[in-house]
């Protein structure tokens, strides 16, 4: 490697990070309020908002990487256009092709790190984090510790808790509960504690009423109780997910045991391929963008104002690819014998890419060609 492919590269490479820190903090922004809220609003920790955050980066960041990648290519190829250092290169006779070594290493590089991030990590994360969601959602207890608030805990079910103490004890405590149409009843009482028994969950009650209405809708009843239990156990989803999502089978498992997958989820054999050569043509495609950001931004000529109509070119023609990527996932669905049209984004960018540069190596057609087009 020459020191202009060192000097290239690291350019590359630096703005690459630059670009992905810059566009997962605004993605992740985006998406951390609504989380926040909904979190939070559960009755959970900031940490466990941490924990999903954390969980959901390895998403985040596969879905701006190819942008990140190709921002990179665009900005680093102009800079370089626009302070005269490609036009010295090209002067002293090194061609196009020559010069794309760098960002060919640096769209393989990216590559890899999409292959940790796209068949290792994000599985494994979106898995922990199907886990803990259904653990959040079983922990009936922290939705129901909300001072000042009406909670419902379950379809039917309203609780209201005014004061909680730092011992646990509850104060000012109403639960309604209309699961049974028929017979609707409230509870209130001045104090009240969770119970966990090797039974379940119980909302123990201490100097309460609870009013029951009857069928008819005219009569109501009322009862004062010194203590009363409230089993909210059936409020509690404890069980895991029964079936995981296509995102959080390990790659492993899509290789070896489709069938097994098959047989025991819900899934259909082109939804498990299509998820499968998904993730191995999110790697070619950060070298097809890198190559092709590049490649247009060769073919036009120096200009202290920049590449401007090139660079909205090239980002015409990432935006076809993406296109191209959304179109081809159906297909493939229907059938999956057709998994090779995954690829066809990334060999589009990569033939675009190779056609850019034969023409930008020969300066003298395009020469010929704008003297042809000003003659008519």
């Amino acid at each position: 490697m020459s020191r202009f492919d060192g000097y290239f590269l690291r350019q590359l490479l630096i703005l690459f990070g630059f670009f992905t820190l810059v566009l997962v903090g605004v993605f992740w922004i985006t998406r951390s309020v609504s989380l926040f809220d909904r979190v939070i609003s559960g009755g959970q920790s900031a940490m466990v908002f941490l924990e999903f955050t954390a969980l959901t980066l390895p998403t985040l960041i596969r879905t701006v990487m190819p942008m990140a990648v190709f921002a990179a290519a665009v900005y680093a190829t102009n800079r370089l256009s626009r302070e005269s250092e490609l036009t010295v290169m090209l002067a002293t006779g090194s061609s196009p092709w020559r010069l794309a070594r760098a960002v060919f290493l640096f769209g393989l590089i990216t590559g890899l790190m999409m292959a940790a991030i796209s068949v290792f990590l994000r599985p494994a994360s979106v898995d922990q984090l199907e886990r803990r969601q259904a653990e959040v959602a079983g922990d009936v207890t922290a939705q129901l510790l909300n001072e000042g608030e009406f909670m419902h805990p379950a379809v039917g079910v309203t609780v209201y808790i005014g004061r909680i103490d730092l011992d646990g004890t509850l104060y000012e405590v109403f639960v309604s509960d209309r699961r049974d149409e028929d017979n609707p009843v409230s509870y209130s009482s001045k104090t009240a504690y969770l119970v966990n028994s090797g039974e379940g969950i119980h909302l123990v009650m201490v100097d309460g009423v609870a009013l029951r209405l009857t069928k008819d809708g005219r009569t109501l009843s009322s009862t004062l109780f010194e203590d009363a239990s409230y089993d909210i156990s059936g409020m509690t989803n404890t069980n895991r997910i029964n079936n995981r999502s296509l995102e959080a089978i390990p790659t492993l498992e899509l290789l070896q045991s489709r069938d097994k997958i098959i047989a025991a989820e819900e899934f259909s054999a082109g939804e498990l391929i299509d998820e499968l050569h998904q993730r191995f043509s999110w790697i070619a495609i950060c070298v097809a963008v890198a190559m092709a950001g590049y490649a247009t931004l060769m073919l036009g000529s120096f200009s202290r104002f920049g590449l401007w109509p090139q660079i909205f070119g090239a980002f015409t023609i990432l935006v076809l690819l993406e296109g191209v990527r959304g179109f081809v996932s159906p297909v493939v669905i229907d059938d999956p014998d057709l998994w090779i049209l995954l690829y066809l984004p990334a060999i589009l960018g990569i033939l675009i890419s190779c056609v850019f540069l034969v023409i930008a190596g020969r300066p003298l057609l395009r020469t010929r060609r704008r003297t042809a087009l000003s003659a008519a």
